[in-house]
């Protein structure tokens, strides 16, 4: 649990003026997105009120564009001029894409091999550049500095910079606004600008309260990072949260996380894709594989009781841009045609 001065420790870094200038900013742009309270976890799962932050309701669909459009907005105009390049997965690309259309200003995304065929013309709709390099996030993350450097473009980098950080830090101040007395809240982690954000507003205003982390057992470079006290790397497999495929943290994001989230924990993809059914078929929800992390970790218990029972508990829905494919193939795993061919199934 984070005291005061753990806090303090971040603000050198991103602080409370810096979230709240953010939101002033965002605002103007972004939708306050709605906070619901899940009967289906709060009565099924967990035995405590459980309320899912909606940021699949958000702008391009995902949290990201709030911290995509106040670092663009930061910017001077002689690097507005210059255009922008950013590298993602598919979320913070839309983000910086929409952001730009907005402003007037130029922009170029490097996404994966791995990336999503709907963030891509989502992408691209919004009227950005897409520039396909590398298997992962990690080698399109690469290929943005070296385009920016031969091109002079303005990095906008997704998760590893102040004015990114606060702007995912707005959530925070939302969830205070409705629930000020908040005891837990579950959040998905990739490189860590969103539960960065989301730490320092929370922590600010109460040091108790009780951040989780979830990601990915096949990708963690933030939970392997905190676990070996160094920024490592970590990517075995394919994720169905490709919105958190991130294998080695940013050297921003690691110390605020190290200092102010309470625990990470990890879901398998199967957890996962239980997660994304039952966030549609239970809360109507869809939420992409990123999007169903903190849903995933209360289902799968893999926070303690005493955190939960009782307690006010929010859990993100970070996005909810996922593959129409992706989605049958999730139920596909889940819902088996009878077998009539010995007689009617009564």
């Amino acid at each position: 649990m984070a005291s005061n001065k753990l806090v303090e420790k971040t603000n050198d870094i991103v602080d409370l003026h810096d979230i709240q200038e953010a939101r002033s900013i965002v605002s103007k742009y972004a939708r306050k997105t709605p906070l619901v309270k899940s009967m289906f976890l709060s009565n099924n799962v967990v035995g405590g009120d459980v309320y899912l932050k909606l940021e699949d309701m958000q702008l391009t669909g995902s949290f990201k564009f709030r911290g995509a459009n106040n670092k663009i907005n930061h910017l001077t105009d002689e690097e507005k001029a210059r255009g922008v390049i950013t590298a993602s997965a598919g979320n913070h690309a839309q983000g910086v894409a929409l952001t730009s259309k907005l402003l007037g200003i130029d922009a170029t995304v490097v996404m994966p091999d791995e990336a999503p065929q709907m963030k891509r013309d989502a992408t691209r709709g919004y009227g950005a550049e897409v520039d396909i390099h590398g298997a992962t996030f990690d080698d399109a993350h690469k290929w943005m500095h070296e385009r920016a450097e031969k091109e002079g473009k303005t990095i906008v980098d997704p998760f590893n910079d102040k004015y990114v950080i606060a702007g995912q830090g707005t959530i925070g101040l939302e969830i205070l606004d409705e629930i000020w007395d908040v005891d837990t809240v579950i959040v998905p982690v990739g490189g860590g600008g969103l539960i960065s954000g989301i730490a320092v507003a929370l922590k600010s205003f109460n040091p108790s309260i009780h951040i989780v982390g979830v990601q990915s057992e096949n990708v963690h470079g933030m939970e392997a990072s905190i676990k070996a006290g160094k920024i490592v790397t970590h990517h075995d497999d394919f994720t169905l949260a490709d919105g958190t495929d991130v294998a080695t943290p940013g050297d921003i994001t690691y110390p605020i996380v190290q200092n102010l989230v309470d625990e990470i924990v990890l879901v398998s993809e199967d957890e996962i894709a239980e997660a994304m059914k039952d966030l549609l078929q239970r809360t109507k929800v869809v939420a992409e594989g990123a999007g169903a992390l903190p849903t995933a970790a209360l289902e799968a218990h893999k926070i303690d009781d005493k955190w939960l029972k009782g307690k006010k508990v929010v859990g993100l829905v970070s996005g909810g841009n996922v593959d129409l494919t992706r989605v049958e193939k999730v139920i596909d795993q889940f819902f088996v045609e009878p077998d009539t061919s010995k007689g009617v199934v009564g």
